[in-house]
C-alpha cells in the first residue's frame, strides 16, 4: 500500500477527528485541518499535523493547501468533512443565517476542491471524499437549509465524479446516518430559539425535547465515530471505490423507507401525522 498526503477539514472532533486518526493508523500522512486548532492535540501525538482553518475564509484555504504542497509536493486525497447545521422552520430561519449554513456546506468545500484539483489533474490521480448525510438524500422538519445544503453538496460531488473521472480522481460521498457526536449539541436550543414561540412551535418543542434525550442517553444506540472513519478509510485505500457509501445507525432503513414509500407516506411516517 502506498502513503497518501490527506487533509482532513473539520478535524478538531467528531467524524473528522475519527478520520484522520484512522488514516494515521494505518500509516498515511495526514493533515488535520479546523477552527479549533486547540482541540487536536491527540492528532499531534498520533503524528499527525494540525493546521487552523475557517473552511469559509479564502486565504485560509490557500495557505493550508500551499503549507501541504511545499512539505510534500502533492495532495492526494482531501476530506471534506467540515459541517455545519441550522434548525427551525423555513418561514422562521433568517436567511442570513441560510447563506452562512452554505457557505460552510457548499461553497467552503467546493472552494478548497478548485484549489486542489489542478494538483490532482497533474498527478492524474487522487481521491475527494464529501462527507455529507443521509439528510443529502431525505429531507425532515425544522431543517430545510441543512438539507438543501447536503442535497447539493451530493449534485455537485455527482458532477465533479463526472467530470474528473478522465484524470484518474475519484470522487466519493458519505452519508452518515445517526452518529454520535456533538454536531447538534446546539439542536435543541436552536430549535427553541428560532420557532419555539410562533406557529411552529408545538413542533420545534417536540422535536427539542427528542434531541436533548438522544444527547443525555448514554444507551443511545447511534454509531460512534469510528465507523464512519474506517468505512472513509476503505474508500481512501480502494482502487475503485463506491461512489456512495451508507454508514451508521437507521441510514439505511431511512434511505429503503424514502426510496420505497410515496413522498406523502414518508411525510406522514417521520412527523407521525395523517397521510
Amino acid at each position: 500500500m502506498s502513503v497518501k498526503i490527506c487533509l482532513v477539514t473539520g478535524a478538531s472532533s467528531g467524524i473528522g477527528h475519527a478520520t484522520a486518526l484512522e488514516l494515521l493508523r494505518a500509516g498515511h500522512i495526514v493533515y488535520g485541518a479546523a477552527r479549533r486548532v486547540h482541540l487536536m492535540g491527540a492528532l499531534r501525538e498520533a503524528g499527525g499535523h494540525a493546521l487552523a482553518m475557517d473552511v469559509t475564509e479564502e486565504d485560509d484555504l490557500r495557505r493550508v493547501v500551499r503549507t501541504i504542497l511545499d512539505a510534500h509536493g502533492r495532495i492526494d486525497v482531501l476530506v471534506n468533512n467540515a459541517g455545519a447545521v441550522v434548525h427551525g422552520a423555513v418561514e422562521d430561519t433568517p436567511l442570513t443565517m441560510a447563506r452562512e449554513l452554505f457557505e460552510v456546506n457548499v461553497f467552503g468545500p467546493a472552494r478548497l476542491i478548485q484549489l486542489v484539483l489542478p494538483h490532482l489533474r497533474q498527478q492524474r490521480s487522487g481521491t475527494i471524499v464529501n462527507v455529507s448525510s443521509i439528510g443529502g438524500e431525505i429531507a425532515l422538519p425544522l431543517g430545510a437549509w441543512y438539507y438543501a445544503s447536503k442535497h447539493a453538496q451530493e449534485a455537485f460531488s455527482d458532477t465533479l465524479r463526472m467530470e474528473t473521472a478522465q484524470f484518474g480522481i475519484e470522487v466519493v460521498v458519505i452519508q452518515p446516518g445517526i452518529i454520535r457526536t456533538d454536531f447538534e449539541a446546539g439542536s435543541a436550543r436552536q430549535l427553541r430559539e428560532i420557532s419555539g414561540h410562533g406557529a411552529y412551535g408545538e413542533m420545534a418543542e417536540t422535536m427539542a425535547q427528542a434531541a436533548e434525550a438522544a444527547m443525555s442517553d448514554p444507551n443511545s444506540p447511534a454509531s460512534d465515530p469510528h465507523v464512519v472513519a474506517t468505512t472513509i478509510l476503505r474508500a481512501v485505500e480502494s482502487d475503485r471505490p463506491q461512489t456512495r457509501y451508507v454508514v451508521g445507525w437507521q441510514a439505511e432503513a431511512l434511505l429503503n423507507l424514502n426510496r420505497s414509500l410515496s413522498d406523502r407516506e414518508f411525510d406522514a411516517a417521520v412527523t407521525r401525522s395523517r397521510p
